[in-house]
């Protein structure tokens, strides 16, 4: 059985239902029986798998990590779900003012915020990046990526800043793709760290995939995973406290630099999910410098550097920048240290 906290509109959204693990049903898979007191709402087996990896499913009375779709059930349980809002199929264009580095017929290079989100998805329907671009540019923009991430090539977490290209026909996407697929664009990154990386320069290897206990965060794997491979060098330390470190990506998986350092111990300054901040290191700062991290509100990992060949000319590009004020004034503050 189920109930619906919201059947009287059921266009609002997110959608919560509650569900009783019947009599007769203890011992079997908790997707399978969610599945089925969920299917008159059209909620699928595959949708509840999605769901319990993203972290939505609890069990009431109980504070264990996150669920597996491969869990036992028990008669009398309840389990909460919380279905996310629908969002449109086709991104709508917003006047959202953009930081444009380059621009000519096939491609746009520009400085994404801090804080702005690359394509809508649940949660951000609006004010991301391709809804600035949508009406920056007009319907130029490549449809490989289909109607909700077109002309996205590559992307930026929400909380991290930099350099990000766009590409504006299908031939140019097609180019582009095939470089970041193949490792061959060239991406570097500041990231001000907690503690001093030993040795000052090397390669940080280890398979990224999902955490087996909290699938809403990325982890290194002994087993499965995808290969990912990220060259850091420390530029500057301050003390045993922190260092800015130069990170370049030979491989582009999802929160690398952030997993990669946060496993040798050196976790990114002011990282909401894999930071810390309890650390030894952050004793050895100054509490000017801990208000900064902690006034920061997002990881301070900025993407300075990017270079590829130009999708037509075959030109090599290559566009950097200097470190942005949030990070600069950290480091400004760690100098007088």
């Amino acid at each position: 059985m189920f109930m619906n906290d919201i059947d009287n509109n059921p266009n609002l959204a997110p959608r919560t239902y509650t569900v009783e693990v019947p009599r007769g049903k203890g011992g079997e898979r908790l997707d399978k029986v969610l599945a089925d007191a969920l299917s008159g709402d059209d909620i699928s087996r595959a949708r509840v798998q999605a769901l319990l990896g993203d972290g939505r499913v609890s069990l009431v009375g109980k504070t264990a990590g996150p669920l597996l779709a491969r869990h036992k059930v028990k008669e009398g349980d309840k389990y909460i779900v919380v279905v996310p809002a629908p969002i449109s199929a086709i991104p709508e264009p917003e006047d959202i003012a953009l930081d444009i580095i380059y621009e000519d017929d096939d491609v746009i290079v520009l400085d994404k915020p801090p804080g702005m989100v690359v394509h809508p998805a649940a949660g951000n329907a609006a004010g991301t990046l391709v809804n600035a671009l949508l009406f920056h540019c007009q319907g130029s923009l490549s449809g490989i990526g289909g109607v909700v991430r077109p002309g996205i090539v590559h992307r930026l977490d929400k909380g991290t800043g930099g350099l990000m290209i766009a590409a504006k026909n299908d031939g140019a996407h097609h180019s582009l793709a095939t470089q970041f697929s193949e490792h061959r664009m060239e991406r570097a990154y500041f990231a001000l760290v907690w503690g001093v990386p030993m040795p000052g320069e090397g390669e940080i290897e280890g398979n990224i995939g999902r955490s087996p206990g909290n699938r809403k965060k990325m982890a290194v794997l002994k087993r499965g995973g995808k290969e990912a491979k990220t060259h850091y060098r420390v530029i500057k330390a301050f003390g045993t406290g922190a260092s800015l470190v130069e990170c370049v990506l030979a491989t582009g998986r999802t929160h690398q630099i952030r997993v990669h350092m946060a496993s040798i111990g050196h976790p990114v300054m002011g990282d909401p999910v894999y930071g810390g901040g309890g650390s030894a290191a952050r004793k050895q700062l100054s509490l000017t410098v801990k208000q900064a991290v902690d006034k920061l509100g997002h990881q301070a990992l900025y993407a300075y550097k990017l270079g590829f060949l130009h999708p037509k000319s075959k030109e090599k590009m290559l566009f950097e920048r200097k470190m942005p004020s949030y990070i600069n004034d950290i480091y400004c503050e760690l100098e007088k240290v």
